[in-house]
This record gives C-alpha cells, structure tokens and sequence, in this order.
C-alpha cells in the first residue's frame, strides 16, 4: 500500500528509596497519584493529551502531552483541524503579556501572544494555579486533521522556552506554586493497537512523584546529561541480541533524548541504516520492500496472521547511574511493527515505527509506550520501569534487564561540546566573533599611543557566548 505524502506530523531503587518522594496517594493533600491513573488519551500516532480547565469561567481543552519542548500554547483562534479553542475574552483572569512567541517544531509551527491565567485539572493536582500561556494566532502543519488536542504543554526544562529562558514553564509553576516535589512520570498504554485508531487509548502523567501501579519491576535510572531536552546517553544497540559495533558517539550524534511528543523511534541516520539492514538481516522475510523501511509503503497480511514473530527484538542499552554499568531496555515486535489500516474483511496492514534523523536520536511514543518513564528533575535523572499495560495478546512487549558492564565501550559516548545550533549557525557565529575581535584589535590599535605599553590583565578579556547555541528549535 503506497502512503501519500503527509502534510506534517507531529537501579534499581526499591519503592520509597527515592529522595524525599512520595510514593503512595495521600487524598488529603495536593497529591493524589490515583485520581492521576487514566488521566490521558490518545495514541502514538496523534499523541496523548490531558483535559485542561481554562479561564475563568473555566474553559475545558484537551492538551497534548510533549516532553521534547517548553511552552504551554493552546489555540487562541478557531481553526480548522481543532474542535475547540480558548477565547481569552471570555476569561476575567486572563492578562495579556503582549510578547509575541514563535515555536519551530521538527514539524510544523506556530505563532501566538504570551499571556497567563489559571488553569485546574481535573485529573491532576488539587487547586488552581497561574500559569504562562501562548494563544496561538496562526500555525503551519501543527494542528493535523483528526487531531483530538488543542494544544501542547511543554514539559522540558526552560532552556527551550520561547522567545527565551525566562519564561517559566508549566511543570516549575506548578512545583513553585504547589510546593509538590520537581518530578513527574509518564505512562502511554497504546502497544499493539492501532495506532491512529479511535485516539481513546489510556495513559498517566503523575504530577510530583511514583505510582507505584503503574509499573512492574525495578526502576532503572540514567543520567540526564544536560537540562534542556531530556537528554540522555545511549551505549550500544543490539538487533536479536547481536551488537550493530557502532562507535558509541553515533548513537549520540548529535543528541539522544526522551520525547512523549513524537510518536516514532527517531534515529541518526548510519544508526537507522545499520538498524534496518540487521532486522532484514534477522527477520524471516526474505525480500521486504525497502520502500516499507522509509516509511512510504505500509506491509499487509492477512487478518488472521501475526507478523510479530517474523521480527527481531531491539534493544537499547543506556548508561547506568554507576558509570561503570549499564542496563538495557527492549522492545518486541508489537512496538515498532505497528498496525495502521484495515482493508476490506482480510487484510490488516503495517508500518514501520523507526524512521532516520538529521540530528538526533530520539526516544518517541514507539518505545516509551513499552515502559513507565520517570522524568525525575530533583536528581538529574531518567528512570525506565516495565508498563503493565505494555502487553498484545496477553503478554508482555518490553523487558529490562541488567546490569552490564561498560567495559566494552567508551567512558563518555557524548561529545564534550554539545552543538545544538547547525553546523552553519556555529560556522557564522565562529566568523562573526572572529570579525569583531580582528575590529577591537584594530580600534585598540589606533587610539592607543604607540609609547603607550599596557599589560593585559583577566578582567580585560570579553567573553561572549551567545545564548543561541543553547537555545536551538525542537
């Protein structure tokens, strides 16, 4: 089945053990983590998203959920992919900021006014809290036809806030305000269903802490390797438990992240063709449609069958909070071979869930839908623990195993630089720095006597980082 071109798309710590987290409900108080339990719908195809109350009077919008970005925008305007829009002139606590705000996103975009107003959950914390808001005014390929969200909360940390740092994001309001601890977690239930199908598959986010129903097993942490997407480190890659022999940086290049808000498993683009190549190389079919591989062909099969067991299992293998150590997450078949179209009474047919990537790998809806993620910001970490819910046809579709040693592999896989602007950006940035301190010598040059002798100290020297480099567009 030929697909036509879209027009965009969106260690083990025992429970308790964590550092002043609660890990039971307290009904009493603001948190309540089973009123939190099925607080999601959605599907890894259109994303998962939570009921918002807005405004006063409140206005009800469904948010989409998206850690691999920072604002908190809803539609401000109707248009003509939502259902439902937030009218700030309809609500007495809204205040317009007046800053006009532009977010870029892998794709699509949009552009709105910065404001604030109160929002309350009803599956969520307990209370009403003020919060930074974008209404979008105009977008491009953002809101998609069938789309059940009207807008997208940003749970990254505030280096990718837009149009800058300082504005503060939805998660550090609510932990500033509700005095809750600076952790949340997430569960997404859609392995083995359709993944653009009725958009009411379930899911969790906790808001300041565990639910310990919500996983199986122990946690396993990792290292947030710096605050602004959630980016981690990434070791190795096995494809039927064989090692693609990669050097490490490739899997890093040039980062790797955990991102709720894009549905595939995104990966560097020697990693997808080394990837690619071994589950051809291992699966059971021997001549498959490369076509089916890009993403442009869906494969079909009789309704009837399972093609899961013509597939091999894919891990990936992240570095423990000791170093020295390792642990791997794994991903059956029923994750990234996923089921997309019916046709007529026989055939269910399939895409591929892993694509290629320019600059990064990111860990999407494929894989996070096989376990619970702890996005824990008090330590600096991200925690993986086995979904309950990550099961097709009874049994389970993703593992954890571990630990390994690290010996086979570098003591650091990511670059001591991060670039996190194009290479042309940094070219310029290099050029335009080197244009101006040629300019100061000269000026320094020209006014200075030439008997004049001056000995340079440290407080003489300007050192210019420009914020961009930090700052760069999801």
């Amino acid at each position: 089945v030929v697909l036509r071109p879209a027009s965009g798309s969106r260690q083990q710590d025992a429970p308790g053990a964590a550092d002043g987290l609660a890990l039971a409900s307290d009904p009493g108080g603001t948190l309540n983590f089973l009123a939190m339990v099925e607080n999601l719908q959605g599907d890894s195809g259109r994303g998962y998203y939570l009921e918002m109350l807005i405004g006063t009077p409140p206005q009800a919008l469904n948010i989409l959920v998206d850690t691999g970005s920072s604002n908190f925008a809803v539609a401000g305007v109707p248009d003509p992919d939502v259902t439902s829009y937030f009218n700030p002139e309809l609500s007495s606590t809204y205040r317009s900021q007046g800053i006009e705000v532009t977010v870029k996103y892998s794709q699509g975009s949009w552009t709105g006014v910065l404001g604030t107003d109160v929002i309350t959950m009803p599956k969520g914390l307990y209370g009403s809290y003020t919060i930074n808001i974008a209404t979008i005014l105009e977008s491009e390929n953002f809101f998609l036809p069938g789309v059940k969200w009207h807008g997208i909360l940003g749970l990254a940390y505030d280096a990718l806030a837009k149009p800058s740092s300082s504005v503060e994001t939805f998660f550090d309001s609510l932990v500033r305000q509700a005095k809750i601890p600076n952790i949340f977690s997430l569960q997404m239930c859609g392995a083995g269903l359709p993944v653009s199908g009725s958009g009411t598959n379930g899911g969790s986010l906790v808001l300041g802490g565990i639910e310990p129903s919500l996983y199986t097993g122990d946690i396993w942490y990792t290292p947030i390797k710096e605050e602004w997407y959630y980016q981690v480190e990434i070791l190795k890659l096995e494809v039927g438990g064989q090692n693609l022999q990669l050097d490490c940086r490739e899997y890093n290049a040039d980062k790797a992240i955990v991102d709720s808000g894009t549905t595939l498993l995104r990966l560097p683009e020697k990693v997808f063709s080394a990837v690619v190549q071994a589950i051809a190389r291992t699966s059971l079919i021997q001549e498959f449609s490369s076509e089916f591989w890009t993403g442009t062909q869906l494969a079909c099969w009789d309704r009837s069958e399972k093609p899961w067991g013509l597939f091999p299992k894919l891990s990936i293998y992240l570095r423990d909070e000791n170093s020295s150590r390792s642990f791997r997450i794994s991903i059956l078949p029923q994750l990234y071979i996923q089921p997309i179209l019916v046709i007529g009474d026989n055939l269910q047919c399939y895409r591929f869930g892993i694509s290629s990537s320019t600059n990064a790998l990111v860990i999407g809806a494929t894989v996070m839908e096989g376990f619970y993620v702890i996005f824990d910001r008090a330590q600096r970490r991200v925690g993986f623990a086995v979904s309950p819910c990550a099961e097709a046809d009874g049994s389970p579709v993703s593992e954890i195993e571990g630990p390994f040693t690290t010996a086979d592999v570098a003591s650091n896989c990511v670059a001591s630089v991060s670039f996190h602007e194009p290479v042309l950006w940094i070219a310029s940035y290099a050029l335009m720095s080197l244009c101006g301190i040629i300019l100061l010598v000269l000026v320094v040059l020209l006014l200075i006597p030439p008997r004049c002798q001056h000995r340079y100290t440290d407080n003489d020297v300007v050192n210019d980082e420009s914020s961009l480099v930090r700052h760069r567009w999801k």
